[in-house]
C-alpha cells in the first residue's frame, strides 16, 4: 500500500517548522557553525511583503517530514528563468519513503507549467546516497563547474570599493 505522501507550499505558520529543518541539515551535513538563520529571518525572506525564498513542505500521512526551500533565478544563455534548490531536507526517518522524490517533482511539475529552463542544486561530495538519489533521477553532474562564494570581509571589502 503506498504511503500519503503530500507537498503543499509552506505558509507563514511553517516558519519555525522550517527553521527546525534547516538546523537538522545542518547538523546532517556537519555545518551547524555555519547555521545561522533566525526565525526573524524566515519570517522576513519567505513570508514578508517581499519575499526573497519560497518552501515546500512534504508530509507523510499528514506529519511533516520535510522540506524544500527554493527561489527563481534567471538563464542569460537560455533567456528564462529557472529554479535553484537551496536545500532540501527529509527527516532520517522518512528517507526512502518518496518524500524527496515528491519534493523534486514538485519542482519539476513548477518547472514545467511555468515554462522555467531549469531545476539546479549543489550537493556535497561527501554525500553519497543524496548523489546516488540524484543520479537515479537523471539528474546531471556539473564537472566543468566549480562553485565560488563571497562572504563576510571579503563581500563587505569589495562593496566598500
Amino acid at each position: 500500500m503506498a504511503e500519503d505522501v503530500r507537498v503543499r507550499p509552506a505558509t507563514a505558520d511553517d516558519a519555525a517548522l522550517i527553521l527546525a529543518f534547516i538546523q537538522a541539515l545542518a547538523d546532517y551535513e556537519k555545518l551547524t557553525h555555519e547555521a545561522r538563520a533566525t526565525l526573524g529571518d524566515i519570517r522576513r525572506d519567505l513570508f514578508g511583503p517581499n519575499p526573497r525564498a519560497f518552501s515546500d513542505i512534504v508530509e507523510i500521512a499528514g506529519a511533516p517530514v520535510g522540506f524544500a526551500l527554493w527561489f527563481y533565478n534567471y538563464s542569460t544563455f537560455r533567456g528564462r528563468a529557472g529554479i535553484w534548490l537551496e536545500d532540501l531536507f527529509v527527516n532520517p526517518e522518512a528517507r526512502g519513503r518518496g518524500a524527496g522524490k515528491a519534493l523534486l517533482a514538485g519542482l519539476a511539475r513548477r518547472c514545467a507549467s511555468e515554462d522555467l529552463a531549469r531545476l539546479e542544486w549543489s550537493v556535497l561530495d561527501w554525500n553519497a546516497p543524496s548523489i546516488a538519489f540524484y543520479d537515479s533521477l537523471g539528474a546531471l553532474t556539473m564537472n566543468e563547474w566549480t562553485t565560488r562564494r563571497m562572504e563576510g570581509e571579503a563581500l563587505q571589502r569589495l562593496a566598500a570599493g
